[in-house]
């Protein structure tokens, strides 16, 4: 009887110790990630173990990483924009008043921030 990994194309190879252990074969995709993916990894390792399990066993987590920073980062663009638009913080300020521009700034990153981690990471 077929295991599933055998069903889906994989196949094992006898160990040393007597036990079969799968040849997992890497896809051709290079991991690019990073933060935001380093974030998603860690998330699915210690909160969904299966679905990071999953991934693993069909060699699809590099690109989900991928996917998943790269939205992130995009995001983050996007939210930044429009964060900094709505508040009125422009390069007038930043050149008038360099302390108010950066600490407006920072609280606009960490805003934006979390609302990505909450959509996109830990979901």
């Amino acid at each position: 009887m077929k295991s599933t990994f055998e069903k889906m194309g994989g196949t094992y190879t006898l160990g040393a110790d007597g036990i079969y252990y799968p040849n997992l074969v890497s896809t051709d995709e290079e991991p690019h990630y990073g933060k935001y993916g380093m974030m998603r990894k860690t998330y699915l390792k210690e909160h969904r173990p299966a679905m990071y399990s999953l991934y693993m066993l069909e060699d699809r987590l590099t690109e989900h990483l991928n996917a998943v920073d790269d939205e992130a980062q995009e995001r983050m663009d996007i939210l930044m924009r429009q964060m900094m638009e709505q508040q009125g913080i422009t390069e007038e300020l930043k050149a008038r008043d360099q302390m108010a521009w950066g600490g407006a700034v920072n609280n606009i990153q960490n805003a934006a921030e979390e609302i990505v981690l909450k959509e996109l990471i830990y979901t």
